[in-house]
């Protein structure tokens, strides 16, 4: 099974539909989110109904917490606010519902997917060093596991009690005991590149394999300013920052 495997989209259509014509090519069967579908970007509509149109397995993310009313939108930047209460206009109520239907924590076959960390996931942690991905993995009976919030790609391995990292395009499961990728965003990518980032897992093979896709991003930012959403959601999407 071929399972594409979406990092945060952030209602970024343009970057969410280069990476799915990507995926197609490469034969996905099944997609899955890991989370933060909507918020900061300009497209909340459309980017939920080409993920239901896929039927597509969503995890449940901060910012869909916090549009649909789930989590408190008090500890949000002043960026990130303006954009959950922009989206919350835009939603309609079965959009809401949509959101609050998705599941923090969620188990497939032979791999684990949420969206910040499973020692804590309903605090939406970040996993930023081994420390974090030691406690994560505490709480990881799977060998796999997928993760986001971070938007930045990164892989940790544990080895023999050991736990490590590194910035790779492919990842073998047969090389370690457990594995914790971070695939990174779709629609905001924070790692200095601007190519949205994405994963698909393979199943048969063992292998993971992430990979950079190029987007209208001129046309992504445009539609921000259009809406009239902070500026430097817009900005920063021409910088991967």
């Amino acid at each position: 099974m071929k399972y594409g495997i979406l990092g945060d989209i952030h209602a970024n259509f343009e970057a969410l539909s280069a990476v799915l014509e990507e995926m197609g090519k490469a034969g996905v069967q099944r997609y899955i989110s890991v989370g933060d579908v909507v918020g900061y970007g300009a497209n909340p509509h459309e980017v939920l109904e080409k993920l239901r149109s896929l039927k597509t397995e969503i995890i449940s993310g901060n910012h869909d917490q916090a549009i649909c009313g789930q989590l408190s939108i008090e500890f949000f930047n002043s960026y990130a606010r303006a954009s959950c209460l922009w989206t919350q206009k835009e939603l309609g109520e079965d959009e809401l519902e949509f959101l609050r239907s998705f599941p923090l924590v969620k188990e497939f076959s032979g791999f684990t997917v949420t969206h910040s960390s499973l020692y804590y996931p309903e605090n939406f942690e970040y996993i930023q060093n081994t420390y974090d991905a030691h406690l994560s993995f505490e709480h990881q009976d799977a060998r796999l596991c997928f993760i986001g919030h971070s938007h930045i790609p990164i892989v940790f391995y544990k080895k023999k009690k050991k736990v490590m990292f590194e910035q790779t395009n492919e990842i073998r499961l047969n090389d370690s005991e457990k594995v914790l990728v971070n695939v990174g965003a779709i629609g905001q990518p924070r790692d200095e590149n601007p190519d949205a980032v994405s994963a698909v897992y393979d199943s048969d093979e063992g292998i993971i394999r992430l990979k950079r896709v190029r987007y209208d991003v001129d046309k992504a930012s445009r539609k921000i300013k259009d809406a009239g959403l902070p500026d430097i959601l817009a900005e920063r999407l021409k910088y991967g920052r």
